[in-house]
Parts: C-alpha cells; sequence; structure tokens
C-alpha cells in the first residue's frame, strides 16, 4: 500500500491508483481525449466510475478510439454488434447515446464551434481549484455543470444530466477537486496555474 494521502474515493487496485494518480484533475484540451470522456462518464451513468475504467480498453477498442468522424457513421447493423461486446456496457439507450453524441459533436465543429472551446467555457477557459478538505464536501453538480448540461442537451446531446457533466469537468481538469489532504491537490493546482 502506498503511504501517499489520496482522495478518499481511490481504491488499491493499481489501475485506479494511476488513473487518480496521473489522470484524473489533469487539464485535458485534446479532442477526441474529451470526447472520449463526455461519452464514459454517459456510460457511467447507475453505475461506478471503478466499472467504467476497468472497461475503457475494451470501450477504446469497440467504439473506434472515440474517433467522433467513424463512431457518427455507425449504423444499426454497429449497434447490434456494440450491444454484443461483454467489453462494454451493453445498454442500448448508452450506445445509441455515443453515437448521437459523435453527431452532435460534429455538429458543433460543422456550426464553426471548437468542442474543446465550448466545453471549456463553463469553467471560464481555466480550471477551477476548489479546497474541500473531506470527500463529503464536494457536490454533485454546480451551477457550472448544470449550464453545462442544459447547453450540451440543446445541442442534441444525451446522458449528459448536470452530475454527469460535473463528473466530466472533475475528470478532465475542468475543476480540481482532489482533497487538500491528497498529494495531488497542489500538483493540478499547479498545473491550472501554467499557461496555456
Amino acid at each position: 500500500m502506498s503511504e501517499r494521502t489520496r482522495c478518499g474515493w481511490v481504491n488499491e487496485d493499481p489501475l485506479y491508483l494511476v488513473y487518480h494518480d496521473e489522470e484524473w484533475g489533469v487539464p485535458v484540451r485534446d479532442d477526441r481525449k474529451l470526447f472520449e470522456m463526455l461519452v464514459l462518464e454517459g456510460a457511467q451513468a447507475g453505475l461506478s466510475w471503478y466499472t467504467i475504467l476497468k472497461k475503457r480498453e475494451a470501450y477504446r477498442r469497440a467504439f473506434d478510439g472515440f474517433d467522433p468522424e467513424r463512431v457518427a457513421r455507425y449504423d444499426e447493423q454497429k449497434v447490434a454488434s456494440l450491444l454484443q461486446d461483454p467489453g462494454i456496457v451493453r445498454n442500448r439507450l448508452k450506445v445509441r447515446a455515443a453515437v448521437g453524441n459523435a453527431q452532435a459533436w460534429l455538429d458543433l465543429w460543422e456550426a464553426g464551434v471548437d468542442p474543446q472551446a465550448f466545453l471549456w467555457d463553463f469553467s471560464a477557459g481555466a480550471p477551477v481549484v476548489n479546497d474541500w478538505q473531506r470527500l463529503e464536501e464536494i457536490p454533485a453538480s454546480t451551477p457550472a455543470s448544470e449550464a453545462m448540461s442544459k447547453a450540451l442537451k440543446a445541442r442534441g446531446f444525451r446522458f449528459v444530466g448536470p452530475t454527469i457533466c460535473y463528473a466530466f469537468m472533475q475528470a478532465v481538469g475542468m475543476v480540481n477537486d482532489h482533497t487538500t489532504r491528497c498529494f495531488r491537490w497542489k500538483e493540478c493546482r499547479a498545473l491550472a496555474e501554467e499557461p496555456r
């Protein structure tokens, strides 16, 4: 067991430790990575993130590396094959939402809207550094995630409720919600202060 103090939601699985220690809360500006996390956070609805994390590599294979242009072209035959894939969550609504969200992602581009900039606008373009001391203090959603949810739904996205959007914002570093006792809080705060 590591001697480092971490957020209370992390278990001792090396996969989870690496995710917490190296990825969660780190600002992401890459379009494909943002799309991936939006789809995976939607897939998480009603489940634990740990469940999705264990399936992430299978998701990457099944969804063509989360290339929105490819996913947007999935037809009924492809959706049917995905629903037979034991490596992912075989929920018809979630799979169809992933395809629809890829189409909505491309629609943003076609409308002259950069998805990365569109999403980051909900944190004013830079990470918000919170100073939660205990896990219980961290909200499930915020006015910013509620606004993101409303804007995404208006653009045709699904499985993007305020709680899902807030989990997405945490994961991609739009907010630093590591607790202040966690060793990553200071590291992610420093990342937030770096010029873009």
